[in-house]
């Protein structure tokens, strides 16, 4: 016999006129093993509002597949938010970045600009469809592509270019959606860690023709996995549609356009379930909250950290001028790898979890199988191995901060 864990929490769900009320007998935030109480952990999701309400209530709907009404309704918000023509939920933001490319037409032959310094996802959506992924450097100050290396990395197989928003800062939109259209390429959005940030007034995943977002467990809004293609492009929402339910016209089919629904082109299972539409939909509600939450940890670090900064013992992000960031991480950057390896170890041993980022896409064991040219991505090199990730979450109290912030200054004092 399989051994079923026993639950957590309990749930008791009484519906009585059409009423559903929830008791939870303790914070469902708080909930931790006995060997995690003294850890400060590198991330931390929360229920921030009526998520678990939402999720019950597609429950006592038998509605569990995804196009449901909390569907619906997170992809208007998106929609709003975004300023975009349409926004479709699907199961990542890997999903939505392979729609992405399957939306471009990409292929073999085809090379498309990107940061090496990002998650695999960017790239792999593109390799998948047996296109070419084109590395260059980033910025010093953001760790966001470099806006003055894109034309030189420009060939006339060169069919679109993905810039991603590190950290929820925006990289430099205005040049880099003049180059495009001086070169008659398409942009694509990696906004995966940047829902809710700016630049110059306009949201980030809502600028290109197509922007792609996360709801990972690790950011900012999250239902676990999920994430959503933002449709900013009128020609592109039918099809990113039909992409989206298995290459089936079936939305047309909903709509009454067609008598009945059929295979017309390529796609795949990537509609999100109700169950999680649900649950985002109770955190988008609440996005406001999240956010000013995230705002305030990430503002106490700055002003705790500041000092050393001015010693020149660590550098702390920058956000330029006509961005807003969303805050979705705090990276700092150490003087090189060993430093960064010994302060991780300090922290560790200190009961706080910090963590590196990427592993530069370019220097990866399948990056340097795919690449038919060398690269020297200096920035990215010296980036990815000195920047750590510092705790980031809506349960950090000051006192965490204090300790966090007083731990890395004792580091520095005994070094």
């Amino acid at each position: 016999m399989v051994a079923r864990p026993e639950p957590d929490i309990e749930i008791h769900i009484d519906i009585d006129e059409g009423t559903l009320t929830m008791a939870i007998p303790r914070s469902v935030s708080a909930i931790q093993a006995p060997s995690e109480q003294s850890l400060i952990t590198f991330n931390r999701p929360s229920v921030v509002g009526r998520e678990l309400h939402h999720v019950a209530t597609t429950i006592t709907r038998h509605n569990l597949a995804g196009g449901g009404s909390f569907t619906d309704a997170a992809e208007g918000l998106l929609t709003e938010m975004h300023g975009a023509e349409a926004s479709l939920l699907v199961t990542s933001c890997t999903s939505a970045l392979e729609m992405a490319a399957m939306l471009l037409d990409l292929g073999p032959g085809d090379e498309v600009i990107m940061p090496s310094y990002t998650f695999v996802s960017t790239a792999l959506a593109v390799v998948r469809t047996g296109a070419t992924p084109v590395w260059v450097d980033i910025r010093p100050d953001t760790f966001n592509l470099d806006e003055t290396l894109i034309e030189a990395a420009i060939t006339p197989r060169t069919r679109s270019i993905w810039p991603v928003h590190y950290a929820g800062v925006g990289c430099e939109m205005n040049r880099i959606m003049d180059i495009a259209d001086a070169h008659d390429l398409l942009v694509v959005e990696d906004a995966a860690q940047a829902i809710g940030a700016t630049y110059d007034g306009r949201p980030l995943g809502g600028i290109g023709p197509l922007g792609c977002i996360s709801f990972h467990e690790t950011k900012n809004v999250s239902c676990g996995e999920g994430g959503a293609l933002i449709v900013n492009a009128e020609g592109l929402v039918d099809r990113a549609e039909t992409l989206r339910d298995k290459g089936t016209n079936r939305k047309a089919f909903e709509r009454n356009t067609v008598d009945k629904y059929s295979w017309v082109d390529l796609g795949s299972s990537y509609a999100l379930s109700e169950i999680l539409s649900a649950f985002l939909f109770g955190q988008l509600e609440q996005m406001d909250q999240v956010q000013a939450e995230r705002r305030r940890v990430w503002e106490s670090y700055r002003q705790l950290l500041r000092p050393l900064e001015a010693r020149g013992l660590l550098q702390l992000p920058t956000i330029p001028e006509n961005c807003t960031t969303n805050h979705h991480i705090f990276p700092i950057v150490t003087a090189d790898a060993d430093e960064r390896h010994r302060l991780i170890t300090w922290l560790a041993d200190h009961g706080i979890e910090a963590v590196f980022h990427y592993v530069p896409l370019h220097s990866s064991p399948m990056g340097t199988k795919l690449a038919d040219r060398p690269y020297d991505l200096p920035v990215t090199d010296r980036v990815s191995s000195s920047l750590l990730r510092l705790p980031m979450h809506a349960e950090l109290s000051e006192r965490d901060l204090d300790y966090i912030t007083d731990t890395i200054a004792t580091f520095f004092r005994r070094t």
